[in-house]
């Protein structure tokens, strides 16, 4: 059950429930597009004269829009209903420790440019005039990209929600660096920001046509670092400070390789990209070098397939340290499903093996074991659409009633 906060709520009114269906009206034209008033009434139950009513609101509110007439047998020909995104788009900008990625799409996630890539600067004060640059040149086809409604920042790191600053990234090796302000101020656009792995989690939980898993689900990021962020009821766990879900920075041994954070033996120090690439080399996976290897994963991978014994091994190991780290998540979370991306997944059917041979040594019950693993591929760039789901999501959200 939710408890009413008695410091913090909103009094329900006389349209509050018209404004909730017409979230619930505006949620089911996103998802199940194209969409006719008469649908729209017999999968809320409601009476055409309420859809009706709910439809113009959207309307007037440019939030969809009405397409072409659909066929019917008999009577009025049913016209379909659509979400507005044309001539409206998002900026999508992942700040990872090699390179920046900068996108412009839809109110749908969907790509409406060629996305640019930019390697990102050492120092944290080059980052947002780079930054603005690139999203002034790709904002200047008015023709295509129309009018922006905002720029969603995912970035690697611990961030300050309210101040719109990085607080720390090890991986980038900054402190302190605001980012939403001098980007708004420099695009006038407004700009919002938020921890990487949170920003994926938020794409799966609006992805379109997607499969909601019903309870809590995890996000895990093995690349340059190691992140998790969780979403608890469609809700993302943020924790006092937005800190919540540093997996990555939990010491699986002491005595282990010094991370960027500081500390010794951490998760992410065993399973990220430069862990992996050092464990094939064998050379240590020192920072920030680790952060930036030479060697590939993909390449790993390739050579593992090709019959390289080493590699293999490399990989199968990478899998059992991901086990690891992953009955720590389980064990705190007990998720029904686990979102698994970065370059790691390239070899999967190498680590998925010796990841669930570990789980069923670690984790408390058989079930916990067998939990649900959905590889998310690179391609999907599911930074990039959570990114764009910071902008986006808030129109789609329930409103807030005590």
């Amino acid at each position: 059950m939710r408890r009413i906060d008695p410091t913090e709520f909103r009094i329900a009114h006389r349209g509050t429930s018209r404004e909730i269906n017409r979230q619930i009206a505006l949620n089911l034209v996103r998802t199940r597009q194209p969409i006719s008033r008469a649908e729209l009434a017999r999968l809320m139950g409601v009476r055409r004269g309420a859809i009706s009513r709910l439809v113009q609101d959207l309307l007037d509110a440019r939030q969809i829009f009405e397409g072409e007439k659909g066929d019917s047998k008999r009577g009025r020909k049913p016209q379909y209903l659509f979400l507005e995104t044309r001539q409206r788009c998002v900026v999508a900008v992942d700040i990872s420790a090699s390179h920046t990625l900068v996108q412009v799409s839809d109110l749908l996630g969907q790509p409406l440019l060629a996305q640019l890539e930019i390697a990102t600067p050492v120092e944290a004060a080059e980052m947002v005039p780079k930054l603005a640059e690139c999203i002034t040149d790709l904002l200047a086809n008015k023709d295509v990209v129309g009018e922006c409604l905002g720029i969603g920042v995912s970035i690697c790191g611990l961030v300050d929600i309210a101040g719109g600053k990085l607080l720390r990234a090890p991986t980038l090796g900054w402190v302190d660096v605001s980012l939403r302000d001098p980007l708004q101020d420099a695009t006038g656009l407004p700009v919002v920001v938020e921890n990487n792995v949170k920003a994926s989690v938020l794409a799966q939980l609006w992805a379109v046509r997607s499969t909601a898993a019903d309870g809590p689900v995890v996000f895990v990021n093995a690349s340059e670092g190691v992140g998790v962020g969780i979403a608890l009821d469609g809700q993302l766990v943020r924790g006092a400070r937005n800190g919540a879900g540093e997996f990555g920075h939990v010491p699986l041994d002491m005595d282990g390789p010094t991370c960027g954070c500081g500390l010794r033996g951490c998760w992410e120090t065993y399973v990220s990209v430069g862990a992996t690439v050092a464990r094939y080399l064998g050379t240590s996976a020192s920072w920030p070098e680790a952060s930036r290897p030479s060697t590939t994963v993909a390449e790993i991978v390739a050579r593992a397939r090709a019959g390289d014994a080493h590699a293999r091994d490399v990989l199968e190991t990478t899998g059992a340290y991901l086990g690891r780290g992953l009955s720590i998540v389980i064990k705190a979370v007990q998720p029904v499903r686990i979102y698994m991306s970065g370059e790691i997944t390239e070899g999967w059917e190498f680590v998925l093996p010796s990841l669930r041979r570990v789980l069923r040594e670690l984790t408390l019950v058989p079930e916990d074991a067998d939990t649900e693993i959905v590889v998310v591929p690179l391609t999907d760039q599911p930074c990039l659409r959570g990114a764009a789901a910071l902008v986006t999501s808030p129109a789609f959200a329930a409103p807030v009633v005590a």
